[in-house]
């Protein structure tokens, strides 16, 4: 089965009546009434999204929206896990990219904003983004860096980021999303399965911009 469609499921089946409801009730703006009347269950909403091109395999930023509204974080990391497949299966750039992302949500923490507006992320949009996630820091990062993402789109690049984290000096983020790049070069070019784990976990970062 197709892995997004695994997802589906999965997150479907975790679902409370309650929680299912919340999620109709925060569709309403997207789905017609009589649509929603006929929803069972999550797979039945998510089937009514996919056919609307609400969210796809290559767009889940709704399904985030929804699930962090719940405030479901072991759903939310099912989530994450299918991402960092799907950026597996991605080209190079891409990957880099978005191991950049992931390092940059766990290590920038409140210097996001200083970060965003280095990007060129407008002080208006980053007042929608703190609204939209009040209470999750890195929620906040991860959408700040989309809307960034969504602005370059094909010109969007990990090395743009060292070079904001640089001048923003946070040095020791940007050397961690260096050093991803060169253990990923490195295992591309031996074919030996490299674990970025290993340097990461070991890493001085946590705490690095504070």
């Amino acid at each position: 089965m197709d892995p997004f469609l695994v997802l589906l499921h999965s997150v479907s089946a975790g679902l409370s009546s309650s929680e299912l409801t919340e999620l109709k009730f925060l569709c309403q703006s997207r789905v017609g009434k009589r649509k929603l009347e006929r929803v069972q269950s999550g797979l039945d909403l998510f089937s009514v999204l996919l056919e609307q091109n609400e969210m796809s395999p290559e767009n889940t930023v709704l399904l985030r929206e929804m699930l962090v509204s719940l405030r479901r974080q072991d759903l939310l990391r099912r989530l994450d896990d299918f991402e960092a497949g799907a950026a597996g299966g991605a080209a190079p750039e891409e990957r880099d990219l978005q191991a950049a992302f992931d390092i940059i949500c766990d290590n920038v923490g409140k210097d996001w904003r200083k970060l965003a507006r280095h990007l060129r992320v407008s002080d208006a949009k980053i007042e929608a983004i703190e609204e939209k996630y009040p209470r999750n820091l890195a929620e906040q990062v991860r959408e700040s860096l989309r809307v960034w993402k969504n602005s370059r789109r094909e010109d969007a690049a990990a090395s743009h980021l060292v070079r904001a984290l640089r001048a923003c000096r946070l040095n020791l983020v940007a050397d961690l999303i260096e050093e991803g790049q060169r253990a990923r070069a490195l295992q591309s070019e031996s074919g030996d399965p490299v674990s970025l784990s290993s340097w990461d976990s070991d890493s001085p970062a946590s705490g690095a911009s504070r």
